[in-house]
């Protein structure tokens, strides 16, 4: 089977429900903003330090694909749950109280992992920034609004355990 087809050539892509739209529609950049995010993850799993992140990180990765698949379809049940909002929610909690409190704005690039999840937190933030968008004019599910809301979170929350850890490191060697 061959990697390519030709049926984008026009400038329209199949949804995962068989439908034909244009590339350049609210759901394309949606959930095409997503996929991006699911790289600079890879990048920062690749990179990342702290064996927890990583799979944090991977788990992550896992369920992405679902959250495309609710954007890529019509007329289907949600794949992403309310469970899925609110297991991100307990770990990011979990997080929390092995960090020292923010006092401060966070300025990234304390890590190389740290740096590409703040990447993927930016851009997770513009897939949520384009399902809003999408949202007034096409039904969506409300909960993976929600899952992107928190995934942003989530993300921002993986950095400051990766550079916490990472600088820890570092300062138990000096």
């Amino acid at each position: 089977m061959k990697i390519y087809t030709k049926t984008g050539d026009a400038g329209e892509t199949s949804l995962f429900t068989g439908e034909r739209i244009g590339k350049d529609t609210p759901r394309v950049a949606t959930y095409g903003a997503i996929d991006e995010a699911n790289s600079a993850l890879a990048m920062a799993r690749a990179f990342s330090e702290i064996p927890e992140v990583r799979q944090k990180i991977f788990d992550l990765q896992k369920i992405l694909p679902n959250l495309m698949a609710d954007l890529a379809s019509l007329n289907r049940p949600a794949l992403i749950k309310s469970d899925d909002v609110q297991q991100l929610e307990e770990e990011m909690d979990q997080m929390d109280k092995n960090l020292p409190p923010l006092k401060s704005f966070v300025i990234p690039g304390n890590s190389k992992a740290g740096a590409m999840l703040d990447m993927a937190r930016t851009i997770i933030r513009r897939a949520e920034r384009n399902y809003y968008a999408l949202s007034h004019f096409e039904a969506v599910h409300s909960v993976d609004g929600l899952f992107l809301n928190r995934l942003s979170d989530y993300c921002f929350m993986l950095m400051r355990v990766e550079d916490y850890f990472v600088e820890k490191k570092s300062a138990m060697l000096v």
